[in-house]
Formats: structure tokens, sequence, C-alpha cells
């Protein structure tokens, strides 16, 4: 049995947690301290088990009034997909124009979630003189 600490992220108290974990090919939580509220332990466990995360990247854009749009996952990921997530959102090129909420890949990676765009490119329209 091993013990791990942590800081919850869950709510703003940042409660310093100790998790006892049983090694394996699966770890396995056994007990969670520290936490002042409910949701630490869950988050602990979850933490430990199958840590999860949102990612944020940008995407290139062309004939736009910025070169490059924000993205976001728009729900977490498993963080041992963070690499395949990151290699496809670096593959995609975008055509201005691009609105916030625009899902610019969905379903990355396979994983039941979607990038979605985080703010609004402007098409810039070429003058022919």
């Amino acid at each position: 049995m091993t013990r791990k600490e942590l800081i919850c992220v869950i709510c703003p108290n940042g409660c310093q947690l100790l998790a006892d974990i049983q090694e394996g090919e699966q770890p396995a939580v056994m007990d969670v301290t520290g936490n002042l509220c409910d949701k630490g332990p869950e988050w602990a466990r979850q933490e430990i088990v199958n840590p999860m995360r949102t990612m944020a990247s940008s995407v290139l854009v062309e004939d736009g009034d910025f070169p490059m749009v924000s993205v976001r996952t728009d729900s977490p990921i498993s963080l041992k997909n963070i690499f395949d997530v990151m290699k496809e959102i670096k593959s995609v090129r975008l055509k201005a124009p691009v609105r916030i909420g625009d899902v610019v890949i969905e379903r990355v990676a396979g994983l039941d979630c979607n990038i979605i765009a985080t703010r609004n490119v402007q098409k810039i329209e070429s003058s022919n003189f």
C-alpha cells in the first residue's frame, strides 16, 4: 500500500488529500482523507485511476482576420489521450469565417468529445486591383 498526496481542485477549499492506494495493474484507492466536502474523495479516486483534463489549443485559419483560432475540448478527456488529440488538432486547417462554438473536429481521436472554436475569425475579402 502506498500513500499519495493530492491537492483537490474541485472547490475553492483546495484540500490537501491523502489517498491510500493498493498498487497493481489497475490501482485501487482504498481510502481518502483530508477532505472538507464530499467531492474530494470522488475526485481523488478519478485522478488516480483515470485522470481527466480539458484542453485548449489553436488551429490555423486561411483568409481570416486572425491567422489562428483558439479551440478547446467540449468535455474532459482521459490524460492518456492528449497526445492523440493534439496530433489531430495539429493536422487541421480551416477557412474563414469561423464562429464561436463551431465544431472544428467531431469525435476527435475517436473519443466522445468534440473540438470547438472559442473565438470568431472573420473572412478577409481580397481586393483585386
